[in-house]
């Protein structure tokens, strides 16, 4: 997985490129919550959830209809997400963090399509570095996930913001 942080950079880049007129700083920050909340699956791992399971690491939270009931949750709850442009771009947040994960070259691949099976995927050109889960985080490893991050999310991510914030300020 990309850093927890790292999943951030995708609604973050969406926002700045479509403006706050399009997309509110709360929006913003709720698809920044969306992006980074499957990774809550790892306290599995302190009930005896396995890495493996429909619910364990990279399972079922990190799936298509997850990302779909997150933000269907959300617009039944906050009205500003029933608008079809924010219930869109949430949803979007919340499915970028498994996407972003099957990038990643490790770990037994990202359950995109369950419920419709339990099966893991990874994407067919796997460039960033898998993050270490834990203290392993703060050893060189850790220090090259950083440095991949920066180059195939951070830096595209900003590039998406500047190019798409330009090019909104001359449609509108």
């Amino acid at each position: 997985m990309p850093t927890v942080v790292t999943h951030a950079a995708v609604p973050l880049a969406i926002a700045v490129a479509a403006g706050p007129q399009r997309i509110s700083r709360h929006v913003a920050m709720m698809g920044v919550v969306l992006a980074m909340l499957p990774d809550a699956d790892v306290i599995g791992f302190r009930i005896g959830i396995q890495y493996a399971d429909t619910w364990g690491h990279r399972g079922a939270t990190h799936s298509l209809v997850v990302a779909l009931l997150a933000a269907a949750v959300i617009a039944a709850f906050w009205r500003p997400a029933r608008a079809t442009g924010v219930f869109l771009f949430l949803f979007f947040a919340a499915a970028s963090h498994g996407l972003l994960d099957a990038f990643t070259d490790g770990g037994l691949g990202i359950a995109l399509l369950w419920p419709f099976g339990d099966a893991r995927y990874f994407a067919p050109v796997t460039p960033i570095r898998v993050s270490p889960i834990g203290s392993g985080f703060f050893s060189a490893r850790g220090f090259e996930t950083l440095l991949s991050e920066l180059r195939w999310i951070w830096l595209p991510s900003l590039a998406l913001a500047i190019g798409g914030r330009a090019t909104m300020r001359r449609l509108d």
